[in-house]
């Protein structure tokens, strides 16, 4: 007789390695905005003392957490990308997974995969690493376009479906993927427009400063080990970030944006409605960071950048710098209402 394995909660079992600490301790979830932006000052000052990361760059990431995205990290080795991704996981004390890309990963190496126990005589489903609250997909252009489509399901719809059968992800989930650049490397494969859409944002954290540097040196940091938000916490923060109020001339300026991206000469494909969709949640989240029960075209233009840039398809002939190029032509051409 043949067991089903739909009948399993995978998001119940142990899925990677927990955080280097417990949970924070049981508080009562935030209720409105100022509950948010008092998790997001946590948020900062425990990654900050895993990490050297500039201000802008760590909103950024605490924005793409309270939005519900998944982060693209694209830089050169070294710079602190695996880093980052472990400190975040530390923070929410939640279940973290890494998975190495290489060439010769299968995406059953990432979801999981049934397998028959000859003893009990069933089939039994053994979750991969998916399954946990944050993954770190590192150096993912080094999989196979098989491989990488295996997480297309995972990011958008926060499930995965193996053999037929539909598993739910833990929740909160996030991927945090890294990249190398593509130039001068061999075995790599870039990313598809459909694989970047699922990212809310891509960054690079670049060299640190000198003093940064030196401060590297001199007491090298270790991800937190100590969770300064629980995963309850940052579940009812994103809801209360879901309730940030986006009035309708804010919609239809990031539809305009959206508009202008498309018709640009320099763009073969422009930026997709999900990218919309995604921009307006970040917009949403970097408003409650600050306090605000509602969204403002600034919130939209200080991310258009990491949200829309890596979603733009370039003419052939379309030099360097076109993605940016592109967006920053469409804040220029379309005005703020």
């Amino acid at each position: 007789m043949t067991a089903d394995p739909t009948r399993m909660d995978p998001s119940a079992l142990s899925h990677g390695a927990p955080a280097t600490a417990p949970a924070a301790e049981p508080s009562h979830p935030p209720t409105g905005i100022a509950g948010v932006a008092a998790i997001g000052e946590r948020l900062r000052t425990g990654i900050r003392q895993a990490m050297q990361i500039a201000p802008e760059r760590l909103d950024l990431v605490i924005c793409t957490l309270l939005a519900g995205g998944h982060l693209l990290l694209e830089d050169q080795p070294g710079v602190g990308k695996t880093q980052l991704a472990r400190s975040v996981a530390a923070s929410i004390g939640g279940h973290f997974s890494r998975v190495q890309a290489t060439v010769d990963l299968l995406p059953t190496d990432i979801l999981g995969a049934t397998v028959w126990h000859a003893g009990t005589a069933t089939f039994e489903f053994h979750p991969g690493p998916v399954f946990a609250n944050v993954l770190l997909a590192d150096e993912l252009n080094r999989a196979t376009p098989k491989t990488q489509s295996g997480l297309l399901e995972a990011m958008q719809e926060l499930q995965v479906t193996v053999d037929g059968h539909t598993y739910a992800l833990p929740r909160p989930f996030m991927v945090i993927a890294t990249q190398n650049p593509t130039a001068g490397f061999d075995g790599t494969y870039a990313l598809p427009p459909a694989q970047l859409d699922r990212f809310l944002a891509r960054m690079s954290l670049g060299y640190p400063t000198p003093n940064q540097e030196a401060a590297l040196l001199r007491d090298r940091p270790a991800p937190s080990n100590q969770a300064v938000v629980s995963l309850d916490e940052l579940t009812a923060a994103r809801d209360a970030v879901h309730r940030v109020a986006a009035a309708e001339p804010l919609l239809a300026y990031i539809v305009a944006l959206l508009g202008a991206t498309r018709s640009h000469p320099l763009a073969e494909t422009g930026a997709s409605p999900r990218s919309g969709l995604q921009l307006l949640a970040a917009a949403r989240a970097r408003a409650a960071l600050q306090g605000r029960e509602y969204a403002l075209p600034d919130d939209v233009q200080a991310l258009a950048f990491p949200v829309l840039s890596h979603r733009i398809q370039p003419v052939p002939a379309a030099p360097a710098g076109a993605q940016d190029e592109v967006v920053a032509d469409a804040l220029r051409q379309v005005p703020a209402r």
